[in-house]
């Protein structure tokens, strides 16, 4: 059973990701192809419906180019500039 406490961390990061994808101008579509996890299943992390697994936070992070902890870390976002692309957006050609 989920206590308030893990419900409002499971809200909070699903918010976290929510904001993180729309200020880098993905949408859920993208994010889902980009990661290989269902558009349903990341609706459900977003809206803190769905507890994700370690590695699924790793590859949603991953995908948004940011520190896994920084999805359920206190403070601004922060892009790490190791993972940005050069041209500084996503190639989503080979997933399309």
């Amino acid at each position: 059973m989920v206590d308030d406490s893990e419900k409002m961390l499971l809200a909070y990061a699903g918010k976290r990701i929510r904001e993180t994808r729309a200020a880098q101008g993905l949408s859920l579509e993208q994010l889902a192809r980009l990661t290989g996890i269902s558009g349903p299943a990341l609706s459900l992390i977003e809206t803190g419906k769905r507890d994700p697994r370690l590695t699924t936070l790793k590859r949603i992070a991953d995908a948004l180019r940011v520190a896994p902890a920084t999805l359920i870390a206190d403070g601004p976002v922060t892009i790490e500039p190791s993972l940005t692309a050069t041209s500084g957006g996503y190639d989503l050609g080979e997933y399309q």
